[in-house]
């Protein structure tokens, strides 16, 4: 039994990752165990091993290759893992074999209970600052008894590999205009219980998403639903989201090595078409291609920034995705975009043509210029602010530039 300090070594090879991709080394914790503490070393300039935790009742945490070490206890746990009572009995610290090069790698784990380092404070966050937000600036004509409120699927915290606090990326969803925003931390539902709170602080809805990660593919699940187990086949994923009454999106599924690989028999029903990495080519249609394949229409599109951190290029809130609901609540938006009523723009919240469905008509928003296609290569110029366009069952539609960047989608 663990009753100070364990070390644990072992050298790494190709044919381990073949064999599994996660490798579970186990360690014991004796009863009425306090705190506990993993340190992972390796050489980071030779490979890359990412890290999680399991508990005899259950998931605990992971925080892939952000970081290297993390404390567990009662009331309080590193970023990424789930505080609450230490059972007594074999534990396993995960690794994910994401890089081991062909010469071997090896690690060592120190494993100490009590753990000898304590958890990490949140850094200081902006207070709340009121702005105009989506659903006002823009005022979008919609059906009866909904409104179009403007969000940003897919964002990351200190929870996985992200540089803010979920306090501090809510401060830049608002000054971005967003009406919401998912928070998406991979492969955890650590940050999940903090949400409400910080939704309550700072009049933003925050939606529990979960990046369901793996090396042939990324998808978000979003609700409060349980963690999603990101060992497993994809087609689990699937059928655990939607009997727990979530929405399960593939991600960036064009997107160079975190493309999607995986085949599915029953496909969820969404998939994120407008990814920020398009910024890098707006011209690329490479993602209406899959798009076409995958289904079409079949697939309703989200949208998400992918934010992490400042000075990578992208900024929260861009692309943006619409979606039409009652309210801003957690549950009316999730069922808006379950129900397919989403639109994408590439402008973010405050300017830039927007695209989207009213009934059985379709309306381009602030888009003069543009050119209005549907999936058959039907095109024509969009010649006003305001301009309604009969849809003929083509989905999805897009509007372009005279350059051909992408600049909004809907299905």
């Amino acid at each position: 039994m663990v009753t100070g300090t364990q070390r644990i070594a072992r050298k790494l090879y190709p044919e381990d990752r073949v064999s599994t991709p996660y490798l579970s080394v186990p360690f014991e914790l004796p009863a009425l165990a306090s705190t506990v503490e993993v340190i992972l070393d390796y050489d980071r300039d030779a490979g890359v091993i990412d890290l999680g935790c399991e508990g005899p009742d259950g998931w605990r945490g992971w925080s892939g290759g952000a970081r290297t070490r993390f404390v567990i206890a009662e009331n309080e746990a590193t970023w990424g893992y789930l505080p609450g009572v230490l059972e007594a009995g074999v534990w396993s610290v995960v690794l994910g074999l994401h890089k081991i090069p062909a010469e071997g790698l090896l690690f060592e784990l120190t494993i100490n209970s009590p753990a000898t380092w304590r958890v990490e404070p949140d850094p200081p966050a902006p207070p709340y600052r009121p702005v105009k937000r989506g659903e006002a600036l823009r005022n979008l004509p919609s059906t009866s008894g909904l409104r179009w409120f403007a969000g940003d699927f897919h964002a990351h915290t200190l929870h996985s590999d992200g540089s803010l606090s979920i306090r501090q990326l809510a401060a830049e969803a608002v000054a971005a205009g967003l009406d919401f925003l998912a928070v998406t931390d991979h492969n955890t539902v650590s940050h999940h219980a903090h949400l409400p709170g910080v939704s309550s602080e700072y009049g933003l809805t925050l939606l529990p998403g979960q990046e369901v990660t793996t090396a042939r593919g990324h998808a978000n699940a979003f609700g409060s639903i349980p963690w999603v187990d990101f060992r497993r086949h994809p087609q689990t994923w699937v059928d655990h989201v939607r009997d727990h009454g979530g929405v399960l999106s593939l991600n960036h599924p064009v997107s160079g090595d975190c493309s999607w690989q995986w085949h599915l028999e029953r496909k969820p029903g969404h998939a994120e078409i407008m990814h920020s990495s398009w910024q890098a080519d707006p011209a690329d249609t490479s993602i209406w291609s899959w798009w076409n394949a995958w289904g079409g229409a079949s697939a309703a599109p989200l949208g998400g920034s992918d934010f992490h951190a400042y000075g990578e290029g992208n900024m929260v809130g861009t692309p943006t995705t619409w979606v039409a609901a009652e309210d801003s609540s957690v549950e009316s938006i999730l069922e808006g975009v379950k129900a397919g009523r989403t639109a994408l723009s590439m402008g973010g919240v405050r300017s830039g043509a927007v695209l989207f469905r009213m009934g059985d008509e379709l309306i381009a928003r602030d888009a003069e210029g543009a050119i209005f296609s549907d999936i058959t290569g039907r095109r024509r110029v969009i010649t006003g602010h305001s301009q309604t366009i009969q849809d003929n069952g083509s989905g999805p539609y897009r509007l372009e530039s005279a350059d051909r960047r992408i600049l909004a989608i809907t299905a």
